[in-house]
């Protein structure tokens, strides 16, 4: 075998075992509304989706707000600690309290997309999504 087919082949099997262990695409995150509530000053609401591509998730965060999640399209597995992970399909809900770190957020499929509303009751000063450990 010549240099360059062993080169050729060497390199074709470094960008498939790259292309294997690849990360999948982050969530996209799509602000819909705010709206602050007058009869609540110093509270608002924010509104979102949030799109998972085939095997996305989130890293372990908090809201420091009320959520309110109701899957669009897809299955999407959720969970906070102190909590079992469950794994919700379109029309079924899920509840974050401000106090909660959401350990598991991610699409329940490689292959297809998913997709949820979320509706975020909040502090006006706090942000929407905030790391934790």
């Amino acid at each position: 075998m010549t240099d360059f087919r062993i080169f050729t082949v060497l390199l074709l099997a470094a960008a498939s075992t790259a292309s294997a262990q690849q990360t999948p695409p982050p969530a996209v995150v799509t602000p819909l509304m705010t709206q602050a509530l007058a009869n609540y000053p110093g509270k608002e609401v924010s509104v979102i989706t949030v799109e998972y591509p085939p095997g996305a998730g989130d890293p372990v965060h908090r809201h420091d707000a009320h959520g309110f999640i109701y899957v669009i399209e897809g299955s999407i597995v959720m969970g906070v600690r102190g909590g079992e992970p469950v794994t919700l399909a379109p029309g079924q809900t899920f509840y974050e309290n401000p106090g909660d770190v959401h350990t598991v957020g991610r699409n329940a499929s490689a292959t297809e997309p998913a997709r949820f509303l979320v509706f975020l009751l909040k502090d006006s000063d706090k942000p929407i999504f905030s790391p934790a450990h």
